[in-house]
C-alpha cells in the first residue's frame, strides 16, 4: 500500500547515478526526486577495474541531493576510508565482506556514526556466513552481476543466494534490508523482489527512460506486485 508520499511501504528504489549525466550530476539529481535513496557507486581501480570518484565529489552529491545517500564502496581496505562516506552524511554506507578484515567492527563504526551500516557480496560469494550476524547489518547487498561496470546483465544464478537470506531473515525476525544491484529492470525487478529483495538498484532503467519519475514509478509497482 502506498504511504503519504505515493510510494509503496517495505520498497525502496535507489536509482545509480552511475548511469547519470556526470556533467550535469545536479540536474540529474533532481530528476529523481521521488526515488528513496540515490545509490553512488565508489570505484578504486583496485578492488573492482573501474574507478568513479572519492570522497569530495561524494560530499558534493550529498549537499545537492534531493533523497538520502545510499553509498556502496567497491574498494579495498573499507576500514580506513568507510567513516569518512559516514561522516559526511550518507544515509547508508555499504562496503564488500570480501574487502573487509573486520566487517562486524566497521559496521558498528558506521552505525556509530549515525549512518546505516550496510555489507555487500559478489555473485560468487556465499552468504551463510553472514546467517548469525544479520542483525549486525541494516542492509546486505546481493550482487547481480560482477561488480565494476553498469549496463550489465542480470545474473539469475544469484536469486537462489537472495531467497536463502530472506528465509534466514524472516526466520529470525530480522528487519534487514535486503537490496539487488545489477541489470535491474522492469523485466527482472520481479523477480528479484520474488526472491525477497525489498530495495532495489536501477541506473540505466531509470536515467536512459527519458522519464525518470515515471521509471521509478513503474519500478515501484513491478517490484511491489512481485514482493
Amino acid at each position: 500500500m502506498p504511504d503519504e508520499n505515493g510510494r509503496e511501504r517495505g520498497i525502496r528504489i535507489n536509482p545509480s547515478i552511475l548511469a547519470a549525466d556526470f556533467v550535469n550530476m545536479q540536474a540529474d539529481l533532481a530528476r529523481i526526486a521521488t526515488a528513496d535513496f540515490v545509490h553512488v557507486d565508489v570505484m578504486d581501480n583496485h578492488f573492482v577495474p573501474n574507478l568513479t570518484f572519492g570522497l569530495q565529489m561524494v560530499e558534493r552529491i550529498q549537499a545537492t541531493s534531493p533523497v538520502p545517500l545510499d553509498v556502496h564502496l567497491m574498494i579495498t581496505d573499507p576500514e580506513r576510508w568507510a567513516p569518512g562516506y559516514a561522516e559526511l552524511g550518507a544515509a547508508s554506507v555499504t562496503f564488500h565482506l570480501e574487502a573487509s578484515a573486520e566487517p562486524i567492527t566497521l559496521a558498528r563504526r558506521l552505525r556509530s556514526i549515525g549512518a546505516r551500516a550496510g555489507v555487500a557480496v559478489k555473485p560468487g560469494t556465499p552468504v551463510e556466513g553472514l546467517f548469525d550476524v544479520l542483525d549486525e547489518f541494516d542492509q546486505i547487498l546481493v550482487m547481480t552481476v560482477e561488480p565494476g561496470f553498469g549496463g550489465q546483465s542480470f545474473m539469475p544464478e544469484t536469486m537462489p543466494k537472495l531467497r536463502l537470506l530472506a528465509d534466514e531473515a524472516r526466520r529470525r525476525g530480522s528487519e534487514v534490508w535486503l537490496q539487488v544491484d545489477g541489470g535491474i529492470g522492469e523485466s527482472t525487478i520481479a523477480q528479484a523482489a520474488e526472491a525477497g529483495a525489498d530495495t532495489f538498484v536501477a541506473g540505466s532503467a531509470v536515467f536512459a527512460s527519458g522519464d525518470p519519475d515515471n521509471a521509478i514509478a513503474g519500478l515501484r509497482s513491478a517490484a511491489a506486485h512481485a514482493h
